[in-house]
């Protein structure tokens, strides 16, 4: 059977008796119907894997017992940093989802030129609460007990502007093809344009920010697609895979 896993941020030692977060006892109890005595395991986001005990179930709460410490799954040593412009749809939940997956260490959604998402202010945090808690989702399904960090909503100039990594790559379809440095840049920020691409005054922007342009093979990628096929690469190259 598989392991049911939870994010509970409050997860911090042994023998610590914790309430369920609203939205873990709706899924746990509610959902998954499991009750006194069920066995789960949690992640508290910073590293921390547990075993827990359900107790004290009732109708609109329970808590958890934690009772054994687990080994966690160490964060990649790569540090990497996807500036990533907006798109409609569930494009960018894609996007999000599998970044998560593949172990990217900050994620910041960008507004751009030929950004298709045009939000209103206020809508911001909860966007931004929306992309979180698919993020939280698949650290559940993939076992990763670190969550990304996810930044507040920039302008890609701004975002560019603010980069300071080893390595600084942005993605363009009239660029050469990757040249890999010969040594192992300690952190990594890459950027991904909206599916209209980047404006030329962006890309110019980016480079006088020493963003290096590279582009992927013959074939245009999706917004969505690229990020996890950057992210493929330099795992396999410089990370844990």
């Amino acid at each position: 059977m598989r392991t049911i896993r939870a994010w509970v941020p409050e997860a911090e030692s042994l023998e610590q008796v914790l309430a369920l977060p609203a939205s873990v006892f709706q899924h746990l109890v509610k959902a998954l119907r499991l009750d006194n005595g069920a066995q789960v395991e949690v992640f508290n986001g910073r590293g921390q894997r547990f075993n827990g005990t359900l107790t004290n179930v009732g109708k609109k709460a329970a808590n958890l017992l934690l009772s054994e410490q687990l080994v966690a799954t160490e964060a990649s040593p790569l540090v990497s940093h996807l500036g990533l412009v907006m798109s409609k749809g569930d494009r960018f939940d894609y996007a999000v989802q599998k970044a998560t997956e593949l172990g990217v260490t900050s994620l910041t959604p960008l507004t751009s030129e030929r950004c298709d998402l045009r939000l209103a202010r206020d809508r911001y945090e909860k966007k931004l609460s929306h992309w979180h808690g698919i993020m939280t989702s698949a650290c559940e399904q993939s076992y990763r007990d670190t969550l990304p960090i996810l930044h507040p909503i920039q302008s890609l100039n701004d975002w560019t502007l603010a980069q300071s990594s080893a390595l600084k790559l942005v993605f363009h379809t009239a660029a050469q093809q990757p040249v890999w440095p010969a040594e192992r840049p300690d952190s990594v920020s890459f950027l991904v344009g909206p599916e209209g691409g980047l404006s030329d005054s962006e890309l110019a922007f980016a480079q006088q920010q020493g963003f290096t342009p590279w582009q992927l093979g013959p074939r245009i990628l999706r917004t969505e697609t690229a990020p996890v096929v950057i992210l493929s690469l330099l795992q396999a190259r410089w990370g844990d895979f």
